[in-house]
């Protein structure tokens, strides 16, 4: 039987850049991420003079059965990426300012945490172990819809007389014609 749900923990690793401008020290750029890693926090991976790669934690990245289409989309874009939700720390040092809140495959729930403001969503170029893993899951679950034409409403098809919607009173309408009141009021 195959799963509804699964699950894989991602590591996700930032460029920390020194900051263009007086106000902020440091720039931040999600460059990659570690399919398998373990639950580290701030790890420092690689360093070049002042541009420094850290591994900045762990999440799993959870596939659902009612989001494959979403997973179809991210496969499907130019770049297949997933997407780091990163959180702000109020008062916490300027080379450690976030927390890892989220890994998730779906560009439709990282746009629904652009949204509030509060967080930084980074795109992520998905590595080829998770490219096939989430094409797996996709090909197993997705299921297209098929476009079902809405029929039109008779009552909406039937002629009018003036301006408005038939369906709704309109008592006030000045646009009825003096004979579409004649009939109402027979």
């Amino acid at each position: 039987m195959v799963s509804r749900h699964e699950s894989m923990p991602v590591g996700v690793v930032i460029r920390r850049t020194p900051g263009v401008t007086r106000w902020a020290k440091y720039a931040w750029k999600g460059v990659s991420a570690l399919p398998g890693a373990p639950d580290e926090v701030w790890r420092e991976l690689r360093s070049d003079g002042e541009v420094v790669d850290i591994h900045v934690g762990t999440r799993p990245l959870e596939l659902w059965r009612s989001e494959a289409e979403a997973y179809l989309a991210a496969l499907s874009s130019e770049v297949p990426s997933i997407f780091a939700v990163l959180r702000k720390v109020p008062g916490a040092p300027a080379d450690r300012p976030f927390d890892l809140l989220l890994v998730t495959a779906s560009p439709y729930e990282a746009q629904d945490y652009t949204e509030g403001g509060d967080e930084i969503v980074e795109q992520i170029p998905m590595p080829d172990a998770v490219r096939a893993w989430i094409g797996a899951f996709v090909e197993a679950h997705y299921e297209e819809e098929t476009f079902v034409k809405r029929r039109r409403d008779k009552r909406a098809e039937r002629h009018e007389d003036g301006r408005g919607d038939p369906r709704i009173q309109q008592p006030g309408d000045v646009y009825r014609s003096p004979g579409a009141l004649r009939r109402r009021m027979e």
